[in-house]
């Protein structure tokens, strides 16, 4: 029986193909060397799973979509290479290709149209993929769906609908943020943005072992609250690891300040008896869990995490923050003239850089603010008027 099925929509819309047949899947590779350019869109299980990967991908080309089952058990070498080969459309395609690398060893090897990084170039709000659809179409799509597990089988017919819309609409906002940016002048700008964005999504960001485990907000703690999370953060993942199930759905980050809190006020008190866990917290999980705590109890001082700089609240000098600021408000002036936010033009942690560091010309505000070159011409004239 073949899965290459036709979805009739309401309306003008054309229907979709379910791909998860050989067969069918070199068809559509053909039909892709055919192609001028591909919008694509991937869904993936990190909501569901620890083990992230890819559960679909939808394609879209001139008026045709498609998509493609890779839980199905086809071999993908000759679609991907296929697919590699044409100019590709995404919106917010970092994650896109980092999951796709991960999970099939995709690299694109032409052009990339991102719309998001289109929309910031524009200084457009709304940068969502439903709100720029309705801002230049007045279509509304459905957004529920997002947190569905695609690592399911089967996908319902809502899931494939928010899958299709994924794509459906890229080709002609590609096209319309185009227009928009070329008639102010910045396809340059996303050519560069684009490009930057393709090559930091090739690239691994492995994370210090002893700095991994440091959640949002760890600053606000003591050395011996940091034992308690460090010992608290490996029981939780490794259990989220053994299970295949996201971190939060062991134990929240919340949860973990609140038990940290707890068992710093509570030494001596059983933890099964005096902090309220969830349901789910029993068995061997309760057991290992006491058993972090205590672990973390029973550390002396110096085995207790060192406090990372910023998280020592080291105050940098009154001359540092006034470079700074200068140069921020002056950056800031130029990002309202060009109707871009500020973090678009220069993110904070650039123009830090830049203030400390203090480069001449372009190619150093490029190496020491790790900005692109559409980015660090437009500064130029605040570094230099800032901290000069």
């Amino acid at each position: 029986m073949t899965e290459m099925h036709t979805k009739q929509n309401p309306g003008p819309q054309t229907g979709y193909s379910y791909v998860s047949e050989q067969a069918v899947l070199e068809k559509l590779s053909q039909r892709i060397e055919t192609a001028a350019r591909v919008a694509v869109d991937t869904e993936a299980d990190s909501l569901h799973n620890y083990f992230e990967k890819v559960c679909l991908i939808q394609l879209s080309i001139a008026g045709q979509h498609f998509l493609v089952d890779p839980l199905a058990g086809l071999e993908l070498s000759g679609f991907l290479a296929a697919l590699a080969a044409k100019p590709l459309i995404f919106h917010a395609g970092d994650y896109d290709l980092r999951i796709l690398r991960a999970s099939t060893g995709f690299r694109p090897g032409s052009e990339i149209f991102d719309t998001m990084i289109a929309a910031q170039l524009l200084g457009i709000e709304q940068i969502g993929l439903a709100a720029l659809i309705e801002r230049c179409f007045t279509i509304t799509i459905a957004k529920e769906g997002q947190k569905s597990d695609w690592s399911q089988r089967p996908l319902s017919e809502k899931q494939l609908q928010y899958a299709v819309n994924d794509t459906r609409h890229l080709e002609a906002l590609a096209d319309r943020l185009a227009a928009e940016l070329d008639a102010r002048g910045r396809l340059e700008w996303h050519r560069e943005s684009c490009r930057a964005m393709v090559l930091a999504s090739g690239r691994d960001n492995p994370r210090d072992p002893d700095d991994v485990w440091r959640l949002k907000g760890a600053g606000r703690l003591t050395r011996r609250q940091l034992a308690y999370l460090r010992e608290v953060w490996r029981w939780r993942d490794g259990h989220a690891q053994h299970f295949n199930r996201p971190p939060f759905k062991i134990f929240g980050n919340q949860q973990i300040f609140e038990l940290i809190q707890w068992a710093e006020a509570h030494p001596n008190e059983p933890l099964d008896k005096g902090f309220k866990l969830p349901r789910n917290i029993k068995g061997a999980l309760l057991r290992t869990l006491v058993e972090a705590v205590a672990r973390a109890a029973g550390l002396s001082p110096a085995d207790w995490p060192e406090m990372k700089r910023h998280e020592r609240g080291e105050a940098p000098s009154a001359d540092s923050v006034a470079r700074v600021t200068a140069l921020r408000s002056a950056c800031a002036d130029i990002a309202k003239a060009l109707e871009i936010s500020p973090s678009v033009l220069a993110p904070r942690a650039a123009l830090e850089a830049i203030a400390r560091n203090q480069p001449q010309g372009i190619e150093e505000i490029m190496e020491r603010g790790g900005l692109l070159r559409w980015q660090a011409q437009l500064v130029q004239s605040a570094v230099e008027k800032s901290l000069g």
